[in-house]
């Protein structure tokens, strides 16, 4: 007697030198650059990052969709014209409030205004994966992680403060900061380093490559880092400012020259 077997068929699966301040001259390229849009969300902190993908013949699990902030532009454009909300000392998210124009009163209450020179600054969000520049500040988007937020909090609090060679290195308090000072300042911001670090020293901190949402790029010279589509510098290279100094500036064209370095899991 002969036996027939069938075989089940088999499933297929598709699977230059330019102008710095960190101490110290910089290779860089003179070009403009700028942030990325993104699509205005509801007003929801959320703390992660968004995933997204189909289930697959065979129920397979969805795909994670991985979040990946640009850390180049083409120009310097930083214009943003979205809604804007503030985080508020009791954690409620509300409606930002402008500044008033210069001589005038803010009569509007719900939330505070942006100036550089107080001591503490709002903790601005707005909907999205990417920052947004806000008069000087640096709004958090509302779909980061809280790490990402918290680090910009942090680098807000450094702006209009003046670049000082070795600032913020003894300490993580100084009355100025230099290039991996403001680097460090911003990371402590959310607990990720316990002392400040130097440019050298980045160049072999956390994971190598560039980062999801935070990429800090280092040599033994200067350090920089873009954080969901900003970049916080004290640099003016590829910035028309040209103002030195801890500030929030538009993405450089390339960054050459330098060690791609990010925290562990952002």
């Amino acid at each position: 007697m002969v036996v027939l077997l069938i075989a089940a068929p088999a499933a297929v699966w598709a699977s230059g030198t330019a102008k710095a301040s960190g101490g110290t001259s910089t290779s860089t390229t003179s070009s403009t650059s700028t942030s990325t849009s993104a699509a205005p969300a509801s007003p929801t902190v959320t703390g992660g990052s968004t995933t997204e993908g189909t289930t697959t013949a065979g129920g397979s699990q969805p795909k994670e969709h991985v979040h990946a902030a640009p850390i180049t532009a083409r120009t310097a454009s930083l214009l943003y014209r979205g809604p804007i909300y503030e985080k508020t000392a009791t954690g409620a998210v509300v409606p930002y409030t402008p500044p008033p124009p210069a001589g005038t009163t803010n009569g509007v209450t719900g939330g505070s205004s942006v100036d550089l020179a107080a001591n503490t600054k709002p903790e601005l969000l707005v909907p999205g994966v990417t920052a947004r520049y806000i008069k000087g500040l640096a709004a958090a988007p509302m779909s980061a992680p809280p790490a990402v937020q918290e680090i910009i909090w942090a680098g807000n609090q450094l702006i209009g403060l003046p670049y000082i060679y070795g600032g913020g290195h003894g300490s993580f308090i100084s009355p100025g900061y230099d290039c991996s000072g403001t680097v460090s300042f911003a990371l402590h911001g959310a607990d990720l380093i316990p002392a400040p670090m130097d440019s050298s020293e980045f160049m072999g901190w956390g994971e190598h490559g560039v980062g999801q949402w935070i990429t800090i790029f280092s040599n033994p010279e200067h350090a920089y880092m873009t954080v969901a589509g900003l970049r916080l510098d004290t640099s003016p290279a590829d910035d028309p400012s040209d103002r030195e100094g801890p500030r929030w500036r538009p993405l450089r064209p390339e960054n050459s020259g330098f060690v791609k370095r990010h925290p562990v899991g952002l």
